[in-house]
C-alpha cells in the first residue's frame, strides 16, 4: 500500500457568536446560523433584470424602497462582473430619475397652463 499524503486542509475557524468550529468555505455557521462572510452576489440573467427593472421604477415610487436597493451592494462587490451590474443599474436609476423629473415638471407647466387659460374664459361671461 503506498502511502499517499493527503492534501493538507484548512484548519477550521471559530464561529464569533457561538465559538464552533466552522470550516473556511462556510458563509454561514451550521450551529448557529451567524453570517460568516458575504456570500458571493448572484449575477443571473434573472437578477440583473429584477435589478435593472427596480432601479427604473425607484423614481417613480418617489425613493421609498431606497434602502433595499441593492444596486449598492453590487456597486462596493469585489467581483467585476457585480460591479458593473451595480453600476448599469445606477445609471439606470439616475436616467429614470432625470426623466421623471421632466415629465412632473411638464405636467405641472400644463396644469397651470390650464388652469390660467380656464379662469381666463370665466371672465368673458
Amino acid at each position: 500500500m503506498d502511502n499517499v499524503p493527503l492534501p493538507p486542509s484548512a484548519p477550521p475557524m471559530i464561529c464569533p457568536q457561538c465559538h464552533f468550529p466552522v470550516q473556511p468555505e462556510y458563509y454561514y455557521c451550521p450551529n448557529c446560523g451567524k453570517s460568516l462572510h458575504e456570500a458571493p452576489l448572484s449575477t443571473s440573467l434573472g437578477t440583473q433584470l429584477w435589478i435593472y427593472a427596480f432601479s427604473i421604477i425607484l423614481p417613480i415610487i418617489a425613493f421609498l424602497a431606497v434602502s433595499r436597493w441593492p444596486g449598492v451592494k453590487y456597486i462596493k462587490s469585489a467581483d467585476p462582473e457585480a460591479q458593473q451590474i451595480g453600476v448599469i443599474a445606477a445609471v439606470l436609476m439616475g436616467i429614470s430619475t432625470i426623466v421623471s423629473f421632466w415629465l412632473a415638471i411638464v405636467w405641472i407647466q400644463q396644469t397651470v397652463q390650464s388652469s390660467v387659460n380656464s379662469v381666463g374664459n370665466l371672465g368673458g361671461y
